[in-house]
């Protein structure tokens, strides 16, 4: 009985709830994709570079998939039989437990939406984005379009999106919502099971009342769709929920480009991958402090981002445009983990010292300079699942390679099969025959290669594999087969990093990537250079070379620094800074009081 007054009483403060859904006033016509596209984007979203994303649910009862994996899309993975998560269910929860007997464990007796609240506004955002139903269908509000699934009726017994909304605004904080258009299990359309064409029924009868359900209720000022990428947007009827979005919240609102095939509307949402430069249209990099969004207690700890780590992509992302919608991954109690709050106090600290650098700036013409890095290691086998992510924290997602270097020995004495599945492409050389070539634009078709290569028991061979990885996924395995040997991923025990060894350990691997190390950022005339390394001596900053009088500066340090310049060099000299000066750490700021109005009048 309180949790049902306590809901009352939140829906009359916020000023929830005028029926199911908001009235509507008639109108002849739809807004069009053009005057949609035109609407102006808020300014306030503009300015803050920081949202706090939250995936939260009944997926957070077992909070457990492959370590590559998204944890909140356990599911699914149950749906398509991977051993993993059904083995895992089976072997923890017995034979005949089912995933909605996850529900009723989802208890968030430890919930408290006003320490999550003050959290985000320590960690420095400026809104927050709670996952109010993922793909599951199950809700965090008391839907009336989800009845025995939502967290009113079964599980919590509170209104998670009201509660935290309340206190999301209270602390001076912009809410935004997530919410799946598809669902796996509604009756009137099974996503990813039934075909996509079907999907009308669904979109008209639960889809649409459910969504202006929510949003009627709430008001969210972000609006973060997903799910779509199946149907195209006129079957979402997306135009129309838009406009009727953005009437019942007003100008503040905003919506991210999830929205179906032709839309092209909305901030642009990169996922997982190493961001992108995008000027003329909001974007925010989206991503986990860890591999996935919802927890995943099958994560090493060497999966989740170090403070510097998170700080480097976080500042690119600004300097190049954008932002970060960063995530946490509640537990089913409703507890926060403690290093996932450990990395968002460790972001608000350094924020506090740099939030002139970051908060309402834009970007300049160069967004930073960049350098490539190497990461060496013994691969005991090429196969590789990274998903959106890479082999190292030191390697970005995308736009990297790595090649492999050893000997290989086979077992028997016949004809061997080279065969690949690579994202996005790969050679491989054994001795000086080239037997695969799976590249895009390769001037060799991959059919065209004989694949085939005569081997002798015993003896080892050169082997050289090289893969490239451009964006999104990454995955790359090799083969082998012969008439007696099925077809397999080459198993340790065959690959050799040197001649002599006598057991086989793999083959040597050495990865390359291009590696921000230092990013610009603008705010009115000022230039900001933020390093992500501690310069020695001095900091060389390759831009034109400014009046003599320009004054430089280290946030967080209150004495001008001495400069000098050579060429299209501008060398910063930090070596009078004594370590117990050095203001915060993992990244440093240097703003260029007035360069950019100084050097711009002089041309």
């Amino acid at each position: 009985m309180r949790k049902l007054i306590w809901i009352l009483v939140l829906w009359g403060i916020l000023g929830f709830g005028q029926g199911g859904a908001a009235q509507e006033v008639p109108r002849q016509e739809v807004a069009s994709w053009e005057e949609l596209r035109a609407r102006p984007y808020p300014q306030w979203f503009q300015d803050a570079k920081l949202g706090i994303f939250i995936h939260w649910g009944v997926y957070s009862v077992p909070s457990y998939s492959g370590e590559e994996q998204y944890g909140e899309w356990f599911h699914r993975g149950q749906q398509v039989g991977d051993t993993l998560r059904t083995r895992f269910m089976r072997d923890h929860f017995g034979e005949d437990f089912v995933y909605s007997d996850f529900a009723p464990l989802f208890h968030a007796e430890l919930f408290d939406p006003d320490e999550w609240a003050n959290l985000f506004k320590r960690a420095g955002a400026g809104y927050v984005v709670l996952v109010s139903k993922h793909h599951d269908g199950y809700a965090l509000w008391p839907s009336q379009y989800a009845k025995e699934w939502n967290s009113v009726d079964v599980g919590p017994g509170r209104d998670l999106v009201g509660e935290l909304t309340y206190a999301v605004r209270k602390a001076g904080l912009r809410m935004g919502l997530y919410y799946s258009l598809a669902e796996w299990n509604n009756p009137l359309h099974r996503w990813y099971t039934d075909p996509p064409e079907t999907i009308g029924p669904y979109v008209d009868q639960h889809m649409i009342p459910q969504f202006k359900e929510l949003i009627s209720t709430y008001r969210p000022a972000v609006l973060f769709t997903d799910g779509e990428w199946l149907n195209t947007a006129e079957q979402w009827h997306a135009r129309e929920l838009i406009e009727w979005y953005y009437d019942t919240v007003g100008p503040d609102a905003i919506v991210n480009n999830r929205w179906g095939a032709g839309s092209d509307i909305g901030f642009l949402t990169p996922e997982y991958s190493s961001g992108i430069e995008e000027t003329t249209r909001p974007w925010t990099e989206v991503r986990g402090l860890g591999r996935s969004f919802a927890l995943n207690r099958n994560e090493d700890l060497e999966a989740y981002m170090t403070p510097g780590e998170l700080i480097r992509r976080f500042a690119s992302a600004v300097a190049a445009g954008g932002g970060m919608i960063l995530n946490v991954g509640p537990k089913a109690d409703g507890q926060i983990p403690l290093l996932q709050q450990e990395r968002l106090l460790q972001l608000g600290q350094w924020l506090e010292l740099n939030w002139e650098a970051i908060n309402g700036s834009r970007p300049w013409k160069k967004t930073g300079e960049d350098r490539e890095v190497t990461y060496s290691r013994v691969d005991p086998t090429i196969d590789f699942d990274w998903v959106r992510n890479s082999p190292s924290p030191t390697i970005r997602e995308d736009d990297f390679s790595a090649v492999w270097t050893g000997y290989l020995q086979p077992q028997l004495s016949e004809t061997y099969t080279f065969e690949a599945d690579a994202d996005d492409g790969i050679r491989v050389w054994i001795e000086e025959k080239l037997v695969l070539d799976h590249r895009q634009g390769a001037g060799t078709r991959a059919e065209e290669l004989d694949r085939s290569v005569r081997l002798e028991a015993g003896k080892k061979y050169p082997i050289r594999v090289e893969y490239f990885e451009t964006d999104l996924n990454a995955s790359v395995r090799l083969f082998w087969s012969s008439p007696s040997q099925p077809r397999q991923v080459i198993p340790q025990e065959r690959l050799f990093t040197t001649r002599r060894m006598a057991q086989g350990d793999g083959l040597k691997g050495v990865y390359r990537s291009m590696q921000r190390y230092l990013a610009y950022t603008q705010r009115e005339d000022n230039l900001y250079a933020i390093s992500f390394e501690w310069p020695d001596g001095e900091l060389a900053l390759s831009i034109p070379t400014p009046p003599s009088d320009l004054r430089i500066r280290l946030l967080g340090l209150d004495r001008e620094l001495p400069w000098r310049s050579a060429g299209d060099t501008v060398y910063v000299d930090l070596s009078g800074i004594h370590y117990g000066e050095i203001p915060g750490q993992w990244a440093w700021t240097l703003c260029l009081e007035g360069y950019v109005g100084l050097t711009e009048g002089a041309r």
